[in-house]
């Protein structure tokens, strides 16, 4: 149970984080969280993407030291390993839900938009939110509603209104 509440405050933290190199730290710890809890219920599709995302999440924070033609192979990469993963780790239908909430954060990270990451969020909300339906784990359900709400404060208050006040 506490690395779901771990996971989910990590979470909406890095959503409220401004700087994409401390929102993808905070980001990090999540994904570590999240893999713990996933194994824990035997939602191992999960765990597996939990790992994934946080060894991608490390790796995105150097983005400036990296060539853009090898940090473009590492989108590859990553957007391969997810969906080996789906299948490697296949535990009927449910096991899509992860795969894509994981393949649209790993691109929206991946860039260096701060509006991306939090329009990841609610993405990631809404097929994890799914998943951990299935499982039964209405904390991270409960969790991943309350990070819908946050994405969408998060674009409304840095990206939507600030639009409207300049």
């Amino acid at each position: 149970m506490i690395f779901s509440v771990l996971a989910f405050l990590f979470l909406v933290i890095s959503l409220c984080i401004n700087n994409r190199k401390k929102s993808l730290i905070v980001q990090s710890l999540n994904c570590l969280c999240e893999a713990l809890y996933n194994f824990v219920i035997s939602a191992y599709t999960g765990a597996v993407l939990g790992l994934i995302n946080f060894i991608r999440s490390f790796i995105y924070i150097s983005k400036d030291k990296i060539n853009k033609v090898v940090y473009i192979f590492i989108l590859i990469l990553f957007e391969s390993i997810i969906i080996i993963n789906c299948f490697m780790t296949w535990q009927g239908f449910i096991s899509i839900f992860p795969t894509i909430g994981s393949f649209i954060r790993t691109y929206c990270l991946w860039q260096s938009n701060m509006k991306l990451v939090r329009l990841s969020g609610i993405t990631t909300g809404i097929f994890y939110g799914i998943y951990y339906l299935y499982y039964q784990s209405f904390f991270m359900v409960l969790g991943d509603i309350i990070l819908i709400i946050t994405g969408i404060y998060a674009i409304w208050v840095n990206d939507i209104r600030k639009k409207k006040v300049n």
